[in-house]
């Protein structure tokens, strides 16, 4: 959790937070979309909240880094995600509406390398195939990728 955010629980409790951040959908030449096994155990998107100074764009870049190890190459931008479906209570009951810009990116450089903090694991999926224990959340930034294609 980033220190803005640390900052901000410290003054409003579990009351709810609006949240700016980036996924990022990222293909392997096969077009298969790069999943992480969190921390919980389900699957997800690489991506996360935006720090302070910090554009969408960057925190998509940063983010990736810091869960995947891959730097990544230019970034389309697909959507933005918000709305009352965008709202989360989280098991510590904190409170937060997220609103989450979707990004594709097609090359990119690196090692691939689970972190061990919010990455247990990284693994290519086809987009028809993707885990049962995908959280809801990403399920729906994949189905509207998949409306999209060919990109």
């Amino acid at each position: 959790m980033s220190n803005y955010v640390q900052e901000m629980r410290a003054l409003v409790g579990h009351r709810p937070l609006l949240l700016a951040g980036s996924n990022v959908i990222i293909l392997n030449s096969a077009g298969h979309i790069l999943l992480q096994q969190r921390i919980n155990g389900c699957w997800g998107l690489p991506g996360g909240l935006l720090e302070l100074g910090e554009s969408l764009e960057d925190t998509a870049r940063r983010e990736v880094l810091e869960e995947t190890g891959l730097q990544l190459g230019p970034l389309q931008f697909l959507n933005v995600f918000s709305g009352e479906k965008y709202f989360f209570t989280l098991p510590n009951q904190d409170q937060l509406h997220v609103i989450t810009a979707l990004y594709l990116c097609r090359f990119y450089t690196g090692e691939m390398v689970a972190d061990g903090e919010e990455s247990l694991n990284l693994m290519f999926f086809p987009a028809e195939e993707i885990p049962a224990s995908t959280e809801d959340e990403y399920k729906e930034y994949i189905a509207y990728y998949k409306t999209k294609l060919p990109i």
